[in-house]
């Protein structure tokens, strides 16, 4: 187990979730069960699924219910995965090769496929309505986000508006049904479910965030992906957007050219200059503003260990190198 306190508060319950998975992994074609095992053992935070599971408990919940729940999570969190390294041309996560990289596309992304189709087997065994609405909702949005963002790759136009449309849907939206699924499957107050569902939001937001300012402050093996990915792919993120509007003229143009242009032949010196500029403390700043205003969202919790491991969650989030 991680020895962070937020996942030994639902230790049991998280060892279970894993044992789900595995059982749902199973399939009667035997590279289906190959990559789906081979991305969900990578040792990711499964920080989705552990959401569902503090919500669920912190609202009283316990039973099979609640961890049926967050392993239906987790396997729209990987189903994406695959299909975003696709799309991104990715060779590298949580410190080695990509599904695609070892298997190629194709396959890629029709494990990404069966993976949603299980998740949404896994909603109708659950047989609550307002959660398969929310999480249905919530696919469509993740969709369109990802669409989004693809969209607005190598233009240097994009703004910051944009920029947080883009990682509200891509990113933000699936912490959100996390923690609002297991509001709705916990029979919450509409308080409480509404708390809830911008607790998560918020969080998502700090999170991706975090994970544009590692970009260009952390390193590939600290990471577990290469650093300045984003920039090879010409995404416009937080960083490089605050370094154009606020920067200098040539700190501007350098990121501009890089962006428009794709690859990281320049890394080092965006990387400079988004230093230089404060893009990257802005964005810090902006990810703490972000999960302050999600702890305030717990006050509709009622006191408990694991609201407090929903805090620390959240602080973390923010402190993370990885």
């Amino acid at each position: 187990m991680q020895p962070q306190a937020f996942y030994r508060a639902v230790a049991d319950d998280f060892s279970a979730v894993d044992g789900i998975i595995k059982k749902q992994l199973t399939s009667k074609v035997p590279l289906v069960s190959k990559i789906g095992d081979y991305i969900t053992s990578a040792g990711g935070k499964r920080l989705r699924p552990l959401l569902v599971l503090l919500c669920g408990k912190a609202l009283g919940r316990e039973g099979d219910d609640l961890r049926l729940l967050a392993a239906t999570i987790e396997f729209l969190h990987t189903a994406t995965l695959l299909h975003d390294d696709v799309v991104d041309m990715s060779g590298m996560r949580r410190g080695r090769e990509t599904a695609n990289a070892m298997w190629g596309n194709a396959p890629s992304v029709l494990v990404g496929d069966f993976l949603y189709s299980r998740s949404f087997e896994m909603m109708v065994e659950l047989g609550s309505m307002p959660v398969m609405k929310i999480l249905s909702q919530a696919t469509r949005i993740i969709a369109e986000g990802e669409v989004l963002q693809l969209s607005k790759v190598r233009d240097a136009s994009t703004t910051e508006e944009t920029y947080m449309e883009v990682i509200r849907g891509k990113t933000a939206m699936l912490f959100e049904a996390s923690t609002h699924s297991a509001a709705a499957l916990c029979g919450a107050t509409a308080e409480q479910s509404e708390a809830l569902r911008t607790f998560g939001d918020h969080l998502g937001v700090a999170f991706q965030l975090v994970d544009d300012l590692l970009d260009y402050r952390g390193d590939a093996e600290t990471l577990g992906k290469n650093v300045g990915d984003d920039l090879a792919e010409g995404k416009p993120t937080l960083p490089l957007i605050y370094t154009m509007r606020e920067g200098t003229p040539e700190q501007a143009a350098l990121v501009r050219k890089a962006i428009q242009k794709g690859g990281i032949e320049d890394l080092k010196a965006i990387r400079a200059a988004v230093e230089a500029s404060g893009s990257l403390e802005y964005t810090a700043q902006l990810a703490r503003d972000y999960v302050a205003r999600a702890i305030k969202c717990l006050d509709a919790l009622p006191a408990s260990e694991y609201r407090d491991a929903l805090v620390e969650l959240s602080e973390f989030a923010v402190a993370r190198t990885h």
